[in-house]
């Protein structure tokens, strides 16, 4: 693992959710796997292309006839809103987010507003200050409209963010954006295979913060 992003510090830190914060990924499945099941996809090989992208880009680059991406999508985050009975927090996460100053922290999702509220609630996590949600971007991860957004909405340059994700979409975002990368691999086995540093999860994680200022981020 590199070690470059715990020799650095940093104005801010911008969160992906969904793999990274939160563990959605059984309810995530199963609403995608009813939906690519009625569509006659194949589930084992649709699932692991879907993590990371908006549901509305994840329909648009199937292009299934008869298919209404903007409606479709609408649909699957509602039952995705109503399924969140076994989604958790990222072991570590709540401590490590109440731990962060209120300012310097953001959350960037390619999720809906609601389903972000929803699954947040369910895993027990705070509502950040700043948040950036599918509906606010044009463009979808892997393209770093969001996580440009998401440094200005706090107000600093994106190149010094460091950006948590668990995707190859949402790292390739970040990294577009200019901030450095930190991968969480809480729901991949194996790990990703990325240039960029990776964790298991936040539980050994912890932040200083410096005498000017800026986010010290630490591994135990």
């Amino acid at each position: 693992m590199s070690s470059s992003v715990f020799a650095e510090t940093f104005s801010a830190f911008l969160f992906d959710m969904d793999g990274t914060i939160v563990n959605s990924k059984a309810s995530a499945d199963r609403v995608w796997g009813r939906w690519a099941a009625e569509h006659g996809l194949d589930v084992d090989e649709f699932l692991p292309k879907m993590h990371g992208s908006r549901s509305i880009d994840t329909l648009r680059r199937l292009n299934l006839p008869g298919v209404d991406p903007e409606l479709e999508a609408k649909l699957i985050e509602a039952e995705e809103a109503d399924d969140v009975g076994d989604v958790v927090e990222i072991p570590g996460a709540r401590v490590f987010l109440e731990r962060l100053p209120a300012e310097r922290w953001a959350l960037v999702t390619s999720s809906s507003k609601k389903l972000v509220l929803r699954r947040l609630e369910a895993a027990r996590l705070p509502v950040p200050r700043f948040i950036v949600t599918a509906d606010e971007v044009k463009a979808g991860k892997p393209d770093p409209e969001s996580y440009l957004l998401g440094a200005r909405k706090i107000g600093t340059d994106p190149e010094k963010c460091l950006v948590f994700e668990d995707t190859i979409p949402g790292a390739k975002a970040g990294e577009a954006a200019g901030a450095k990368v930190l991968l969480i691999d809480a729901v991949h086995e194996p790990p990703l295979v990325t240039k960029h540093a990776s964790i298991k999860d936040f539980r050994n994680l912890a932040v200083h913060l410096t005498d000017n200022h800026k986010l010290h981020l630490m591994n135990a």
